[in-house]
């Protein structure tokens, strides 16, 4: 049987990526999926691809009555949404923090953490309905630790929330048998992330004890067992993929 079948999910940030694939996964377990990003051309070409269980539309994480519509839409086609994987993120300008200015500090927090935030609250009602469910935030290892490394000021700070917000809504709707989770991926074989460590060999493997970046397809794997039954006890936790690199 698979692992989803019966689940009806959102993906935010599906159009490429880790979305993509998480997409892919989901819909390959059983979930009647909606994918949602801003590029309309590469997820409305994904969702043909997927067929008959997979939905697209066109999101703009950071505005309330888009979430809204995204999940009347995704309850009048599949049914009532017991699954959030809250993926769509931004890195921001690489810049030093005396450089970053307030505007660019707000358009990452408003993708990363906003967003975020309005997913919760527009899907957690459909979850009660459902009777239970299981939200993922994506959040980072950058929002574990602050590595200096990092993108920026900006994308350390709204990843960290992510995982503040997550414990926040694990202990808030444990209660209504909902769970939540954050997820800590490393480097990932991501068009987003190979441009910021500028290629994939780029010094940055040498940093990881499994010498190479993740391919999608195995943050996709946690994804699937996070939303299905098989986690079912797990809650308000953070799951770090990154090939070992913080543990040294």
């Amino acid at each position: 049987m698979a692992r989803l079948s019966g689940k009806v999910a959102i993906v935010t940030g599906a159009s490429q990526g880790m979305g993509a694939a998480h997409a892919r996964a989901f819909v390959r377990e059983g979930a009647s999926t909606v994918l949602t990003d801003l590029n309309a051309t590469a997820g409305s070409a994904l969702a043909r691809e997927l067929g008959p269980s997979a939905l697209f539309i066109q999101h703009d994480v950071r505005l309330w009555d888009q979430w809204e519509s995204v999940v009347k839409q995704a309850e009048k086609r599949f049914g009532l949404v017991n699954v959030l994987i809250n993926n769509a993120g931004v890195i921001g300008p690489v810049q030093h923090l005396k450089d970053f200015s307030e505007a660019s500090f707000l358009d990452v927090c408003a993708v990363n953490q906003l967003g975020v935030f309005l997913g919760m609250k527009a899907v957690v009602p459909s979850m009660i309905a459902a009777g239970g469910g299981s939200i993922v935030n994506v959040s980072s290892i950058a929002g574990l630790v602050g590595l200096p490394e990092s993108p920026n000021f900006a994308y350390v700070a709204s990843k960290f929330a992510v995982r503040g917000m997550t414990k926040f809504a694990a202990t808030c709707f444990g209660p209504n048998n909902i769970r939540a989770n954050s997820v800590h991926p490393g480097w990932i074989k991501t068009p987003m992330m190979v441009a910021a460590t500028d290629s994939e060999g780029g010094g940055a493997t040498e940093r990881i004890p499994l010498r190479r970046y993740a391919e999608p397809e195995e943050v996709s794997n946690l994804m699937v067992f996070l939303a299905s039954d098989e986690s079912s006890f797990i809650s308000g936790a953070e799951h770090v993929i990154d090939g070992g690199m913080l543990a040294g």
